[in-house]
C-alpha cells in the first residue's frame, strides 16, 4: 500500500524544458506558438547581469518582434502589473515571456491575467478566481527558490493595505518553463541562498500539507534531498555549474510539489511579513521555517520524521518524539546558519501590536487552509514574536 486515501488529487504542470542553454529555445517556442509581437517582463538587476540582452540578441537573429517591460520590484507590486498591461496593449502584444525570478514571473502572471479578464489585479485574489485563460506565456527562471515558472500561484504586493495577495488558479500555470541553470549563475551567495531556502520551504510544506498526494510527496521528498545536499556546495561553489543544476532540479521538484499540495503556515506569515516590511520573500520562509515546523510537528510526526532524517542525515528508530521534533528544529536552524543567514530580525523591526496586525492577515491568506495543523491568532503572535530581534 502508498498510504494513498482514496481522495481525488489533480496535478498540473507546464510543459518544462531542462537543462544548459534552455533559455535560448525561446525563439523557436514563439514561432511554434504563432507569436506575432512578445512583451518580455523582467527586471532591473536581471538586465545588470546581462541576461536580457542575451535573450534579446536571440530574438533578433530569429527576427522575434517584442517590447520590454522592466519596472518590476523584488516584490511586485499591483500597480506595476498595471503598468505592463498598459505596456502590453499598447504594443499590440499577443504572448508573454518572463525572465527573471518569482518577481518578473508573478508580474507577468498578472499581467495576463488583467490583459485576458480586464479588472485590477486584486480582483483575482484567493483560489480559482480567474475566469478566463492568460495569453500564451513562457518563463525563464533566473533563480533556483520560486518555482513561480511552474505554480499556478502567483504573489502581488496590495500596496493600499501593505501584503501580499495570494492569486490561486490553474489558469497561472504557464505554457512553456524553460529551465536553464546556467542563468543562476549571475546570483550572489545571499540570494542563492535565500531563494534556496524558499524552495527548501516549499517542498517541507508541501509534504505536510492537508493536500498533499503520493505525487506530491515525491517531488517533495526528492526537492529536500538535493537542496540539503547541493546548496552548500553552490554557495561555496557559486559557479560549479553541476551544483547549480542540482539546486535548479530541487527547486523543480518543490515547485511541482507545492503548485499542486499547496503550502502552509510559513507561507501564509511570510506573505504578511513581507508585505508590510518589503522584506524578501525567502529571507521571511528561512527565519519562520523552524518555529512553524516545531509548532507543527505533532499533527504530522511521520512526516517531519521523514524530513529530519534527510536534514540531520540521520536514521530513525521512530519519528514520533520529542527528541526527533527537537533534531528537526536543530537541524533545520544550522542548515540556515550554515549559509549565513541569523536568526532574527532587526530588533525594532516589528512589536507585539505589529504582530497581531501581521497574524491577523496571516489568518486570512489563501495558504493557511493547507496546514496541516489549526492557528489562532495567539498562536501565530508566538510564532513572529520568536523571530523579533
Amino acid at each position: 500500500m502508498i498510504g494513498y486515501t482514496g481522495e481525488l488529487r489533480k496535478f498540473v504542470a507546464p510543459e518544462l524544458l531542462f537543462g544548459p542553454g534552455a533559455m535560448y529555445k525561446a525563439s523557436s517556442y514563439i514561432r511554434n506558438m504563432g507569436g506575432r509581437r512578445v512583451l518580455l517582463v523582467s527586471d532591473e538587476g536581471v538586465a545588470q547581469a546581462g541576461l536580457t540582452a542575451k535573450l534579446k540578441a536571440s530574438f533578433d537573429d530569429f527576427g522575434i518582434n517584442y517590447n520590454s517591460y522592466l519596472d518590476v520590484s523584488p516584490n511586485p507590486r499591483d500597480f506595476e502589473v498595471m503598468k505592463g498591461v498598459d505596456v502590453y496593449s499598447g504594443n499590440n502584444c499577443d504572448m508573454i515571456i518572463a525572465l527573471g525570478g518569482g518577481s518578473p514571473v508573478d508580474c507577468a502572471k498578472g499581467i495576463g491575467v488583467v490583459v485576458s479578464n480586464g479588472k485590477e489585479i486584486g480582483s483575482y485574489e484567493g483560489v480559482d478566481n480567474i475566469p478566463l485563460p492568460m495569453p500564451p506565456l513562457i518563463c525563464i527562471p533566473t533563480t533556483a527558490g520560486s518555482s513561480a515558472d511552474v505554480s499556478q500561484f502567483s504573489i502581488i504586493l496590495n500596496t493600499l493595505e501593505s501584503y501580499k495577495m495570494a492569486i490561486v488558479s490553474k489558469g497561472l500555470v504557464p505554457d512553456i518553463s524553460l529551465i536553464d541553470p546556467e542563468a543562476t549563475i549571475t546570483m550572489d551567495s545571499k540570494l542563492t541562498a535565500e531563494t534556496g531556502l524558499d524552495a527548501l520551504t516549499h517542498a517541507v510544506e508541501a509534504y505536510v500539507s492537508n493536500a498533499a498526494s503520493p505525487i506530491t510527496d515525491l517531488n517533495a521528498l526528492q526537492a529536500i534531498k538535493y537542496i540539503v545536499m547541493y546548496l552548500p556546495v553552490v554557495i561555496s561553489e557559486p559557479e560549479n555549474l553541476d551544483a547549480r543544476s542540482a539546486v535548479m532540479l530541487g527547486s523543480l521538484h518543490a515547485g511541482l510539489a507545492f503548485s499542486n499540495a499547496s503550502l502552509g503556515l510559513v507561507h501564509s506569515m511570510a506573505h504578511a511579513l513581507g508585505g508590510l516590511l518589503d522584506l524578501p520573500h525567502g529571507l521571511c520562509n528561512a527565519l519562520l521555517l523552524e518555529h512553524v515546523v516545531q509548532y507543527n510537528f505533532d499533527a504530522e510526526p511521520d512526516k517531519y520524521g521523514d524530513i529530519a532524517e534527510i536534514v540531520a542525515g540521520e536514521k530513525l528508530s521512530a519519528k514520533n518524539s520529542s527528541s526527533v521534533s527537537d533534531l528537526l528544529f536543530n537541524a533545520l536552524r544550522e542548515f540556515r546558519r550554515s549559509l549565513d543567514i541569523g536568526d532574527n530580525l532587526q530588533p525594532g523591526v516589528i512589536d507585539s501590536a505589529v504582530a497581531g496586525n501581521l497574524a491577523d492577515k496571516a489568518l486570512s491568506d489563501a495558504c493557511i487552509v493547507t496546514n496541516p495543523k489549526a492557528a489562532t491568532k495567539k498562536d501565530i503572535i508566538s510564532l513572529y514574536e520568536k523571530i523579533i530581534g
